[in-house]
């Protein structure tokens, strides 16, 4: 059996534990603006991500939203992992692939769909306006609800399919039993069900938060420059600033016009 696993180890070694390693590195070194790296050893970096107020303020705002979007994600996929892992019917590979088929959108292109929904001259508010139910635009799009929406919108297949794997281990005969028993459905579901589920709801929940915590085209489309989040921060220190090792401390104007 390890000799199965190792060519599939060493892969995994080589393109993500190797890269994550170099980079540990080299947030360790000083930053020069002539040779943009000085080999060091220095916390000072992992010190400033921390102190700075402008990046205290990515991080909680980064922070709020994933554990924003994990809950949301939790709640809304719940329901239909159940229903998928009890189905019985012969339709019922054919749910499964249509719940994995988003997966096969990238994230740029659900972007591209959200705005169009959300915008000024959006479906949504084009609806709205139809029907009388507002006068004017409503400000949907570049919100912090609208990169919580989208962001649901990518990590919710992943949270369906994790919790629907696990439920579906659940015998149903001890749902049976609660129920002879004289249990009501709510009761069935949080004395029974939920406790048998909590490994998926902690594997799903755990797997959710690193997505929403390491989100960049979403934030970035649907949240406007002037929503910052983790991974487009990290983005612009390597893009932009060419600031590797993250150790330059900029004045807070030009922070935000550089970021």
């Amino acid at each position: 059996m390890a000799l199965f696993i190792l060519p599939a180890g060493l892969l995994v070694c080589a393109l993500l534990v190797v890269p994550m390693l170099m980079m540990a590195r080299i947030s360790l070194n000083h930053y020069d603006p002539a040779s943009l790296m000085v080999e060091a050893l220095t916390a000072e970096n992992y010190l400033r991500a921390v102190v700075d107020p402008y990046y205290q303020r990515i991080l909680l705002v980064t922070l709020g939203v994933a554990l924003s979007c994990t809950l949301l994600t939790l709640i809304l996929a719940f329901p239909a992992a159940y229903w998928l892992a009890r189905m019985e019917s012969r339709w019922k590979s054919i749910v499964t692939i249509l719940t994995m088929f988003p997966l096969l959108v990238g994230n740029v292109v659900r972007s591209a769909g959200w705005i169009a929904l959300l915008g000024n001259d959006g479906l949504i508010n084009a609806t709205l306006q139809g029907i009388g139910l507002t006068s004017g635009t409503m400000k949907l799009l570049y919100t912090p609800g609208a990169v919580v929406v989208g962001i649901v919108g990518v990590v919710l297949p992943y949270m369906v399919l994790t919790l629907s794997a696990v439920i579906e281990g659940i015998p149903r005969q001890i749902e049976e039993a609660a129920v002879n028993l004289g249990a009501k459905p709510m009761t069935v579901f949080r004395r029974v069900v939920l406790p048998l589920a909590t490994p998926g709801v902690v594997a799903g929940s755990v797997l959710v938060f690193i997505l929403c915590m390491n989100a960049y085209a979403t934030p970035v489309l649907l949240g406007g420059p002037q929503f910052r989040m983790m991974a487009p921060a990290v983005y612009d220190q390597f893009s932009r600033v060419s600031n590797w090792p993250f150790e330059r401390r900029w004045p807070s104007s030009c922070s935000l016009s550089r970021l």
